[in-house]
């Protein structure tokens, strides 16, 4: 069985995956009632994978022989200023979640526990790949600015995401 402390931070990651998931599928709808399909689909994947993330720390607690605490989920906003607005709304997310799962290796580190600090290792990798990911999405943006054609086309690609 894992230490309080560590149980206690994963049910906490748990809450602000799923809670990204939300965020992710509000942003999805916003996209969506621009009519903007692609990024709709882009934006739901992630919200998906945001929620596989917190079943992954789920199986890994009740694996360890842990307990699963689910806390209420804050609702997200809904209304937000425009594509970019958007992107860098998750950008920042983004960057909140890599903080708060290098704080869970952190405290697995100082508390010697080797398989929650394996386990975070894949987090650890996920974040730098989505961190990247919005990152690339956002100076396209930037560069095509109120280019109406280049929007068309980001939005198809977008649209190809299977995963």
């Amino acid at each position: 069985m894992i230490s309080e402390q560590i149980n206690e931070i994963l049910n906490e990651q748990i809450n602000k995956e799923f809670y990204s998931g939300y965020l992710y599928l509000s942003m999805s709808a916003n996209m969506k009632e621009l009519g903007l399909n692609g990024f709709a689909s882009w934006l739901r994947h992630q919200a998906g994978e945001e929620v596989e993330h917190g079943l992954r720390i789920y199986d890994h607690l009740i694996d360890r022989d842990s307990f699963v605490k689910l806390k209420q989920i804050r609702i997200p906003e809904f209304q937000f200023n425009g594509i970019l607005s958007v992107f860098n709304t998750i950008y920042e997310h983004e960057k909140c979640i890599t903080a708060s799962v290098m704080t869970v290796a952190k405290l697995a580190e100082d508390e010697c526990d080797r398989t929650t600090l394996n386990f975070v290792d894949w987090f650890i990798e996920e974040q730098i790949e989505e961190e990247e990911a919005v990152k690339t999405i956002i100076k396209r943006l930037e560069l095509f600015g109120d280019d109406k054609v280049a929007l068309f086309l980001m939005d198809r690609e977008l649209a190809q995401r299977e995963q």
